[in-house]
């Protein structure tokens, strides 16, 4: 190798695609493993290819797959490309626009579309659409256009997007503040014993699956959140509940409910795709199954978004129907618990 092919090598920049400090608690585990916890759609064939090629570091030096990690260590992948999620490009995807004027607009999101681009999802997301209709979006801390809050993929309803520095440094102020107002609609396992209550706690990481999150007492083990929730409508052996965002924690509905035992109807990631309540009977096993056809994700819906306007100071607020197939859920549920009252 020339002299000049290895200066150029050696000042070839690393970028930083992934970034987890282990916890306090970590019993030691290889790397590779460690990494495929932690990295969604990701395979055990890729993680020990990054190894080999020199591109996992633990507290910044490369190490090979079967580096064990310990309580504390830094790890770290970094290739020789920016990570996809920063090579934005923009795409022609039809937005369902609610409110829209100079400084933001409100989203109708659909189940289905991942809000930002990252690991297994590079293209089709809604900031893909946003960049193609709309010039110089402002960056949030993130870098990524736009985006003040995000609902995950597979729930469907309002989000606000700022289309200016001020109006996203304003925005994401009130939703730090708690000023502003969120309400959800879901539908969950089993009857709900309270027409309403709140649940508080410290959300953080699961510390056996590693693709959940779970709530902790200890606030060093996560981020405080509270729900408040409501009783719309019982039917039988599920819920049709609402609730009031207090906070924005990543999943944090879907796993306040599973901790007060109601995990969301058909919620995966949560054990919701199992039946969770009812009978033994071989015809409730496939109501329950054709609901899920009907619904093949989460119950959850973003339904209600309120805020201050950035410029006006006029508090703005939206509401959106229950989209089809989790109406169609509902209804069937409905229909069912009548007819169980009747025998």
């Amino acid at each position: 190798m020339k002299e000049d092919d290895q200066i150029e090598e050696a000042n070839q920049e690393l970028y930083e695609h992934y970034r987890f400090v282990a916890d306090k608690g970590q019993n030691p585990l290889r790397v590779d493993k460690y990494l495929m916890n932690l990295i969604e759609n990701v395979t055990r064939n890729k993680v020990q290819a990054a190894a080999k090629s020199g591109n996992i570091f633990v507290n910044d030096t490369p190490v090979k797959q079967n580096y064990k990690v310990k309580g504390g260590d830094v790890v770290k992948v970094l290739f020789e490309h920016p990570p996809y999620e920063f090579l934005l490009v923009p795409e022609n995807i039809p937005i369902d626009i609610v409110y829209e004027d100079d400084e933001l607009l409100v989203v109708n999101k659909p189940a289905g579309m991942v809000v930002h681009p990252g690991h297994g999802n590079y293209s089709g997301t809604l900031i893909n659409a946003l960049t193609f209709h709309f010039e110089n979006l402002p960056k949030n801390s993130s870098d990524r256009p736009g985006l003040v809050h995000r609902i995950d993929k597979d729930t469907s309803g309002l989000l606000v997007v700022a289309k200016t520095e001020h109006a996203m440094t304003h925005l994401a102020k009130q939703f730090f503040d708690k000023s502003s107002t969120r309400e959800y609609v879901a539908l969950v396992w089993g009857n709900v014993d309270e027409d309403e209550g709140t649940v508080e706690g410290f959300i953080g990481r699961h510390p056996k699956n590693r693709m959940q999150n779970t709530v902790f007492e200890d606030e060093s083990q996560g981020k405080p959140a509270v729900t408040h929730y409501k009783v719309l409508e019982r039917l039988g052996y599920v819920t049709l509940v609402s609730c009031k965002l207090e906070t924005g924690r990543t999943h944090q509905i879907r796993v306040h409910m599973k901790h007060i035992g109601h995990t969301l109807f058909n919620d995966e990631r949560y054990g919701g795709e199992k039946i969770l309540k009812g009978t033994t009977f071989t015809k409730y096993k496939q109501f329950v199954d054709n609901c899920f056809k009907i619904l093949p994700r989460q119950a959850l819906h973003a339904k209600t978004l309120g805020f201050e306007h950035p410029i006006t100071g006029k508090w703005l607020e939206f509401n959106t129907d229950i989209p089809e197939d989790m109406q169609k859920c509902i209804d069937k549920w409905r229909d069912y618990a009548k007819h169980r009252d009747m025998e």
